[in-house]
Formats: C-alpha cells, sequence, structure tokens
C-alpha cells in the first residue's frame, strides 16, 4: 500500500484554518475585508472574551443570493476572480475563497444574509465544518455573521491564545486600521457593554484622525497632501538591464504607471517606543511590508534615534498591476513589481516634506493625569536615553542653579558684545530639585457668582489683548529672526522670537551645521584635512580589523588617511580638519564599534552617514562653552540656513518653544 494518501476536507480544511485564522483578531480581518468588498458603509463588530466567545459582524452591503450563500462555504469558491488573469491585478480585498471554510471548520458560524434581489434572506448553520441547518428568514438587507467558541475543536490552537485583554487590543488595533481606510464609512466596536470605537463618515482623512486619535494627535502630524510620480516601463523589447524598471512592460500594457502617496506623519520629536503606530496601506489594503517600513526610518534617518519610531499614516495608490497580493495566507504582505522605485518614492517624499515644514517641537508641559503627584518624572522618550556623546550626560546630572558673582548685571564682563547679559547658571551643592513650571487650568464657574459677575474678573493688572498674541510659529525656519538673550549653564541659548520664548541645545545645533558641511563637502570630494606631525598608531581587534578593512575606502574619502601598520595594527597620518587630536582615537573607535550586525546589513550610504555624525559630534561646540552674543547670533543664522533644523544627526531635538499663548496661560492672563 503506498504511503501518500489524499487528506479528508476536514482535515485539510483544518490545515487551511491555521493559514489564514491565527486568533481572533484574523477572523475580524476576514470578515471586514468581505464586508467592505461587499460594498457596506456601516460596519458594527461585537465581540466577548476577547473574540473566543464570541465575534459578531454586522454590515449593511449587498449581500447574498441562496444559492451563493451554500456555496461561499466551499474552498476556493469566490465572487471576485474568473481566470488566472485576474491575479495579476486584483482590486478587492478578498479573494482567495478561502476565509469563510477556514472560520467555519474551527467554530460555530452562523450566516444570516439576504440580497436586495430576494424577499426572503438565508440563514446558515455550520459547526466545526459541518452544516446543521439552512432555511429561509425574514432579514434585512446585508449580511450578518456570527462567530462562536472559536477553536473550540482545536484545543492545542485554543491553548496558545493570549490573554482576553492582548486579543482585544489585537481586535481594536485592526478596526482601528480599517475605520482610517475607509473615513467615508460608520465604524462600531464593542466588547459586551463596552463601546471601545464609533466613527461617523467624514469627507476628509484630517477629520477621520481626529475622530480616532484627537486634536492633541493631529496637532504633531504633517500632512502630506498629493504627491505622485510618474514610472516610465521600457519598451518589451528593451532588455531590463537597459531600462528604467527592473522588468520590461508587456505588449498589451501602457508606457507609464503613476504612484500617488497620501497621509500624514508625525515630527521627528513624536517618538514611539515600537511600530505600532505606523499604518500602512496599499490600494486601501492593510499591510505590514519590510519595503515600506525601511523607506519610512530611512526618511527620518539622522532626525530619530535608530530605537525610536514615528507615528505615520501612510496610503499608496498604484495600479493593481503592480503590486502582487498572493505572496501571504493572511495577505498582510505584498510584493511590488518595482521595488526599489516604491521605496524611494515613499523615502524621497517624506523626506521632502519634512525638510519642507521644519516642524518645531513645542516646550508646552503635558497636563499631569488627576491623582498623580506634581513631582512625577515626565515619561521618558527614547531619545532622551540615547548616549550620543559624553557632554549630553553632564548636563543631566546639573541639579539646582544659583547665578555667580559675575552674572549679575554689575559684573557683566567686557566681552559681552551690545550688553547682553549672560544668563550662566552654575550648580550648587544644594540636593537636586525639579521645578514644575506646569498651572492647572482656570476653572470658571458655569453659573453667575452671588454678585452677578462670573467667578474670574478682570484685576488691577487688566487683561492681555487677544488681538496682540501672534499666531502660533511651528516651523523652525524663524531661526534666523531671533535675537539671542543669554545662556542656561553656557549650555543652552535663550533666544525671543516674535511668538514666545524658544530654547536651543548650542552643542546639538552646531552638530547639525557641521553634520551638513561635512556632508556636503563628501558628495563634492573636498574634505578639508589636517595633516598630523607624527601618525597616530591604534591597535584594533581582529573584529575591528575586519571592519577596518571594509571601510577603509570611505574613511579615506572622508578626511582619514589611515594605512596598515603591523599585525591588528593601523596608522593615521591625517584626520578632517574639524576634528581635534584628542578626538581622533575616539572617533575612529566609535566608528569602528558600531555593531557587527548593523555594519554587515548598513548600505554604503547609511555608513557614509554614520561616520559625518561621529565626526560632527565630535568637532561640535561642548556644554559649559560660554559663548558671547555675536558667536550665538551666527549659531541660529547656520542653523537656521540647514536642510534639517529639527534634529540633531543621532535625533535628539534642537530647538524647544515656548509660545506666547503658552506663556499667557501660565500666568492666567488668558
Amino acid at each position: 500500500m503506498g504511503r501518500i494518501r489524499v487528506l479528508p476536507d476536514q482535515v485539510a480544511n483544518k490545515i487551511a484554518a491555521g493559514e489564514v485564522v491565527e486568533r481572533p483578531a484574523s477572523v475580524v480581518k476576514e470578515l471586514l475585508e468581505n464586508s467592505l468588498d461587499a460594498g457596506a458603509t456601516d460596519l458594527r463588530i461585537e465581540v466577548e472574551a476577547g473574540g473566543r466567545r464570541l465575534i459578531r459582524v454586522v454590515d449593511d452591503g449587498c449581500g447574498m443570493l441562496r444559492d451563493d450563500a451554500l456555496l461561499a462555504f466551499e474552498r476556493h469558491a469566490t465572487s471576485k476572480l474568473r481566470d488566472v488573469k485576474d491575479l495579476v491585478s486584483i482590486s478587492t480585498l478578498g479573494f482567495r475563497g478561502e476565509a469563510l471554510p477556514s472560520v467555519a471548520s474551527v467554530s460555530r458560524l452562523l450566516l444570516e444574509t439576504r440580497s436586495a434581489e430576494e424577499t426572503t434572506g438565508t440563514r446558515i448553520e455550520i459547526a466545526g465544518g459541518k452544516m446543521l441547518r439552512c432555511e429561509e428568514a425574514a432579514l434585512g438587507g446585508g449580511t450578518v455573521i456570527t462567530v462562536r467558541d472559536l477553536f473550540y475543536n482545536v484545543p492545542a490552537r485554543r491553548k496558545f491564545l493570549r490573554t482576553e485583554q492582548t486579543e482585544l487590543a489585537h481586535i481594536a488595533s485592526l478596526v482601528t486600521h480599517y475605520s482610517l481606510a475607509h473615513p467615508d464609512k460608520t465604524f462600531l466596536l464593542s466588547s459586551g457593554a463596552t463601546e471601545l470605537l464609533h466613527v461617523t463618515p467624514v469627507e476628509t482623512l484630517e477629520e477621520r484622525v481626529y475622530q480616532v486619535f484627537g486634536s492633541q494627535t493631529l496637532e504633531d502630524l504633517v500632512d502630506i497632501g498629493v504627491r505622485e510620480r510618474e514610472m516610465f516601463l521600457p519598451p518589451p523589447s528593451v532588455p531590463p538591464s537597459q531600462g528604467v524598471a527592473e522588468y520590461g512592460r508587456e505588449p498589451d500594457e501602457p508606457p507609464t504607471r503613476v504612484f500617488r502617496l497620501t497621509g500624514f506623519f508625525s515630527r521627528p520629536q513624536v517618538q514611539k517606543s515600537n511600530r505600532n503606530s505606523i499604518y500602512i496601506f496599499v490600494n486601501r489594503r492593510l499591510i505590514r511590508d519590510r519595503l515600506l517600513l525601511h523607506a519610512l526610518n530611512s526618511a527620518y534617518r539622522n532626525l530619530m534615534p535608530a530605537s525610536a519610531y514615528p507615528f505615520a499614516l501612510l496610503f499608496l495608490e498604484c495600479d493593481p498591476a503592480e503590486v502582487d497580493v498572493n505572496v501571504h495566507p493572511s495577505k498582510t504582505e505584498v510584493r511590488f513589481r518595482h521595488g526599489s522605485f516604491v521605496h524611494d518614492f515613499v523615502r524621497d517624499t517624506l523626506r521632502e516634506r519634512l525638510m519642507e515644514s521644519r516642524p518645531a517641537p513645542s516646550f508646552s508641559p503635558a497636563p499631569r493625569p488627576q491623582g498623580e503627584p506634581a513631582s512625577s518624572p515626565p515619561a521618558v522618550q527614547p531619545a532622551a536615553e540615547l548616549p550620543y556623546s559624553e557632554f549630553s550626560q553632564m548636563i543631566e546630572d546639573v541639579g539646582q542653579w544659583a547665578p555667580s558673582e559675575q552674572d549679575v548685571p554689575g559684573a557683566l564682563n567686557s566681552g559681552q558684545a551690545e550688553g547682553l547679559p549672560q544668563f550662566a547658571l552654575r550648580p550648587t551643592a544644594a540636593p537636586p530639585q525639579r521645578l514644575d513650571f506646569s498651572a492647572p487650568p482656570l476653572e470658571v464657574t458655569p453659573g453667575p457668582a452671588p454678585s452677578g459677575k462670573l467667578s474670574r474678573r478682570l484685576d488691577e493688572h487688566g487683561e492681555f489683548p487677544p488681538e496682540s498674541i501672534p499666531p502660533p510659529e511651528m516651523s523652525l525656519s524663524v531661526l534666523s529672526d531671533l535675537r539671542p538673550l543669554g545662556q542656561i549653564h553656557e549650555s543652552f541659548i535663550i533666544a525671543a522670537g516674535r511668538d514666545g520664548l524658544w530654547i536651543i541645545d548650542q552643542h546639538v545645533a552646531h552638530e547639525r551645521i557641521l553634520f551638513e558641511q561635512v556632508m556636503k563637502q563628501r558628495a563634492a570630494g573636498r574634505v578639508e584635512m589636517q595633516r598630523l606631525l607624527m601618525p597616530v598608531v591604534l591597535t584594533l581587534t581582529p573584529e575591528q580589523q575586519i571592519d577596518y578593512a571594509r571601510i577603509a575606502d570611505e574613511l579615506h574619502a572622508s578626511g582619514f588617511e589611515t594605512e596598515p601598520f603591523g599585525n591588528r595594527t593601523i596608522a593615521v597620518k591625517a584626520a578632517p580638519a574639524a576634528v581635534s587630536a584628542s578626538d581622533l582615537e575616539k572617533i575612529l573607535f566609535e566608528i569602528l564599534e558600531t555593531a557587527e550586525d548593523e555594519l554587515r546589513h548598513a548600505s554604503l550610504e547609511d555608513l557614509r552617514r554614520n561616520i559625518c555624525a561621529s565626526i560632527a559630534c565630535r568637532a561640535a561646540i561642548k556644554i559649559n562653552t560660554l559663548l558671547d552674543s555675536s558667536k550665538m547670533a551666527w549659531l541660529l543664522r547656520a542653523l537656521a540656513e540647514t536642510d534639517c533644523p529639527m534634529s540633531c544627526p543621532h535625533g535628539r531635538p534642537i530647538a524647544m518653544h515656548y509660545s506666547t499663548r503658552e506663556i499667557l496661560k501660565a500666568f492666567h492672563r488668558i
């Protein structure tokens, strides 16, 4: 007897369910996609026990005829494909015909549906893949699918489910994703008696973002607008190696392809600890694509720490023939026909918008949750934990400051130009103390007070005229117009602008200036070098020697003249002009001590940027450095002329803005 046999349908369906139905959120995804393909405008999702006990999806779509409802539970039965040619141009969310039979094989499923073409509906009940009943029923238009006791007949799969809260979080995230992709539809998600999400149709994506995330998140986002890029395909007779694309077009294909990108993304100072705030859609399909994630990270390179992630809501629209969605069982991954073109388009678009907007981080203190003590430290963002240089660590140990004798008006030194005071505050031996500058919001009594006036009344100080409050300046383009006032601890520049107060970190500001200078010199092949009187000899580890052999050419192009000098030893004869001799050894070891995995997978451009960032960091103005007013003014002007004055090459913010409106609120003037 042979060893190979055909599996029974029941076993085959359970195997297919293992690929399609990973957890309750997978069921919700398949049912939601079917509802959207059916043209539904009102989708309601009910779950219990994190989806284990109950999942119900109600929609007002086109519904199904009785015969179609019966056929829908057959494997590979679908209304969205006709022949093999349709596979290369899929415009629907579902297409395989595996969702319903896979879900029905591992649960107790009830389907209630009615098409507008029939006067009565159809009710079908299935348990573990076996049909229990099929009958006519008086139903409204649309479809209702109820899934109970998920994995009741597959105990091993049920055992590997997470807690109810975790599974519910996955479902909530999924519904949130699709509500963002379809702002013209209603989505209602409820767990038991709790309503988790309820959004109604709106006209714009901006309004839907406001519905889901609120006004605070919307203020931190940059609108991409509508960006398009056209790609020309080579003619069929041109080999792919000679064309502009990876593959030649078919004889009946048009000669061009148009890619369109819309959505929102956050400013560099908005930093998340994971990718949960990244929402990417291709032709309105929710995906997790490595290519697009890499393009997003590349757009933020040298603007955000490598350990931090932005908030992004991206919608990529293209011809369905340009993307293959049939590469993953759950359809969460796609493959682009011209992947490098798509990657560069997304990266360049986001980078250009960041350069255009130059968003400035706000210095507004976040409101404290009710009941939290005033002394609680604020949440630390990933950038604050980045030890990009030893200079930044010195400032973090400073606690309480007291002015020194030379800081008082009568003791201004003669080196200060234009008579501007230098607020150089020096640390004392007092214990560390956190200062809380936040002010609780004013509470206005809704009803009239006994005097007939509101409880908040004018006093002898008067009210600040509303018309004199300038609109908030959220762009760093105003840096060149700032007037420097002085320094804090000889490390942070205080400057006044048309709208409020600015605080600039002098070290990272100069670091950004030098970084862009070195990058431009490197691109032009004119890096300024200084020859050393005596070569500096460095001893390397075996791993460092291998890394040195790989990046020796890049080191030379960046201004380092090095050569092997015996076993595991190199001699440095020249260095970039901006690098001091004392920092030379630190810079080279900082470059060589990059993680082995990062060096192995880093691109040439990434390596070049890392080298330039190390040079700029070591050559920049240090903290605890006294600057006169002319140097501070030059620093602000030079920073304003950079392409990206928002962040240093390692992702730390450069300038913080405290607007006039925020100052007035803190002093209870408005």
